[in-house]
């Protein structure tokens, strides 16, 4: 006697409940109820999908097979009929079913999932990524992922994270949570957790576009332009006219030297967008690398002109170390910067420009005013802990002993090509840089992140299972390793490489973390600290607003512990390995450049040519905050910039102590 409906119903539910965890006890009940009602239909299809889920796709096909041929126009039948084919690698007959699926229900979105996952397995890209595309406008978001969208847009990261966090833990491959909580990890510069996310969602779902783009960002964020590329022809094969991927072309484009390919890129996109006040800045950005200043002043003011709210590019107009903004300019960014319905990014980038535009008229306490609000808008934003870079010098000065250092001789990789040039940013560097690269035999490059990725990969930072383990973790690295670590280096640094010259330049500032790392895995590398007094380095990087990272640059307290915290890991390694590191004083530098320069070839084992000396002259790509001003010839403005904010300095030279002294560093 057939079970009453209510009661078959009921059963159904039960044994569909029990899919997910127990499919063999789902299939027993579904089998059950067939023989009891073999014209129930939902139970026929539980019996495939349990069947399925229990690894015998033979079985569900056969199912499946007649549940089709009963019910022809039953779109979730075709889907399921789909996914088993696709399952015993039937791909025509599955994409068949599937096609067949959404012509019945184009609304169905998990057909549409289903036919972006055959399509990636057969290599057709631009189908996969239309069909994941139409299951992402038909997918309707959980109520965790639409909170956490409206928490990270008003820049509710913890909450944000916590849903997002709690939606993985309930349904782990869900695509959407993933990439989101890669955007709230990358805020952070979380890299390496919003990277293994990113990967993760593509490999479910290798048609979601926009995970792709993320991770293309992400990569842009670490300056890892080489892996950036594949990503983004990927997407403008889909999509050849997105100005989005264009733009982080051209950008990638820029970070491996390739600036006339950016610029060819950004002229294209403005005969496409003449009105995108965005593109114009980026335009602006890529003339000022190349030393075109005239054309990257206009291309900021024609940013502005379209945009007179884009604070990004009111920046980068200031930023120009050698441009002047007047009157007009600072009335028409306070008139910007009172606007209420400024997001805080914008608000920043008006402050800092407001800053530097006070400090070129002379007015210094308006200056320095706007200076600090900046400054404590990034500093609220940042999750930033002094106490964390003490104690990383501290683990340094513990593991890279002498006794450590010397049972390590001959270890790494001999090849004398890299030369790092090493300090904190705003400290002369770029002019070392500039010198450097003028010589025949040195090619200059960029800031590389490959020296921090490793870094990280060994550890680096705090994890949610315990502290960071590197650089202890260096001590468990063998031989081998080591060398390997130097061999893969040199290989990532080669693709920023244009020229044949035996040496290239590395100017990560922030390597001076990892001199250690460094000098062991490529042990005939030459290292140069660039170093400049404290006070005038540290309010250098105080009013300087870094688009990325440098989050101890945003108080006078932070950037005066960060400064000692360098000076003393620098001491630490000029005592262990004495000679290793060649120091270069700003200030001497601008006191004896012949001098200077002639030393600080004779450490890099390079013959002295007269060219060093006329640095300025020296067309390279210079892509940092100091490209205007290494090509001119050398100046002393610089030095004592710093007594113009005296006054408001105090906290500083407290937390500064003797190294306040220009003479003590």
């Amino acid at each position: 006697m057939p079970p009453t409906d209510a009661s078959a119903h009921l059963r159904l539910m039960r044994a569909a409940a029990r899919l997910d965890n127990d499919p063999a006890a789902a299939a027993r009940e579904a089998t059950e109820l067939l023989h009891q009602d073999p014209g129930n239909t939902a139970a026929a299809l539980l019996l495939g999908s349990a069947r399925r889920a229990c690894g015998d796709p033979g079985a569900a096909e056969a199912t499946f097979a007649a549940l089709a041929a009963a019910h022809p126009e039953s779109a979730v039948i075709q889907l399921e009929h789909g996914r088993t084919l696709a399952a015993q690698a039937r791909h025509a007959a599955a994409l068949a079913a599937l096609e067949r699926a959404v012509q019945l229900e184009p609304d169905l979105a998990d057909a549409w999932q289903e036919l972006s996952a055959l399509h990636a397995l057969q290599g057709r890209e631009s189908a996969c990524e239309l069909a994941f595309a139409r299951y992402a406008q038909l997918a309707r978001p959980e109520q965790h992922i639409t909170d956490a969208t409206v928490a990270l847009a008003n820049g509710r990261l913890d909450t944000a994270e916590a849903l997002l966090r709690q939606r993985l833990k309930e349904v782990p491959r869900d695509v959407f949570a993933m990439r989101m909580l890669a955007d709230v990890m990358a805020e952070r510069e979380e890299y390496t957790e919003a990277e293994q996310l990113l990967g993760e969602s593509l490999r479910l779902a290798n048609g979601y576009s926009e995970a792709r783009f993320t991770l293309a960002r992400v990569l842009h964020s670490q300056q890892k332009a080489q892996d950036m590329l594949p990503l983004l022809e990927r997407l403008l094969r889909f999509d050849p006219g997105n100005l989005q991927y264009r733009t982080l072309q051209s950008a990638a484009f820029n970070l491996l030297g390739r600036n006339s390919q950016s610029l060819q890129t950004l002229e294209r996109l403005l005969e496409d967008f003449p009105g995108n006040e965005r593109v114009w800045m980026y335009y602006g950005h890529a003339l000022r690398a190349a030393g075109r200043l005239p054309q990257a002043i206009a291309a900021y003011r024609k940013a502005i002109e379209l945009a007179p709210h884009f604070g990004e590019a009111w920046h980068g107009l200031a930023d120009l170390k050698t441009v002047r903004l007047d009157a007009a300019d600072i009335a028409a960014m306070q008139s910007q910067a009172q606007r209420e319905d400024l997001p805080a990014h914008t608000r920043v980038q008006f402050e800092f420009a407001l800053g530097k535009a006070y400090e070129d008229s002379g007015e210094f306490a308006p200056s320095f005013e706007h200076y600090a609000r900046g400054n404590a808008l990034r500093r609220a934003a940042a999750r930033y802990e002094a106490d964390i870079a003490t104690n990383f010098v501290q683990r340094n000065e513990t593991l890279y002993t002498r006794e450590f250092l010397a049972a390590r001789t001959g270890w790494g990789n001999p090849a004398p090509d890299p030369i790092f040039i090493v300090g904190l940013p705003r400290s002369g560097s770029t002019l070392v840089e500039q010198v450097l690269a003028s010589h025949s035999q040195v090619e200059g490059t960029r800031e590389l992140p490959y020296i921090l990725a490793g870094a990280r990969e060994l550890g680096m930072l705090a994890t949610r299972d315990g502290p960071p383990r590197y650089p202890q973790s260096v001590a468990s690295l063998t031989r081998k390793q080591i060398s390997e670590l130097g061999e893969r280096y040199l290989l990532q640094a080669g693709a920023h490489r244009l020229t044949s010259r035996a040496h290239f330049i590395d100017k990560m500032p922030t390597n001076f973390l990892h001199v250690g790392l460094i000098h062991l895995m490529l042990p005939r590398a030459r290292i140069i600290d660039a170093r400049r007094a404290g006070l005038a380095c540290c309010f250098s990087n105080f009013k300087q607003h870094f688009q990325k990272g440098m989050w101890f640059s945003y108080s006078l307290e932070d950037i005066g512990r960060y400064y000692r915290d360098y000076v003393r890991l620098m001491r630490h390694f000029d005592e262990v390995l004495p000679g290793r590191v060649h120091r270069v004083r700003y200030e001497d530098l601008v006191a004896d450049l012949a001098g200077e320069v002639r030393r600080l070839l004779e450490y890099c084992d390079l013959p002295f040519e007269d060219q060093c000396l006329r640095f300025y002259e020296n067309p390279r790509l210079v892509q940092t905050v100091s490209s205007e001003q290494v090509r001119r010839p050398l100046y002393k403005d610089a030095l004592e910039q710093w007594r113009n904010y005296e006054p408001w300095l105090g906290p500083l030279k407290e937390v500064l102590g003797e190294l306040a002294d220009s003479h003590a560093s």
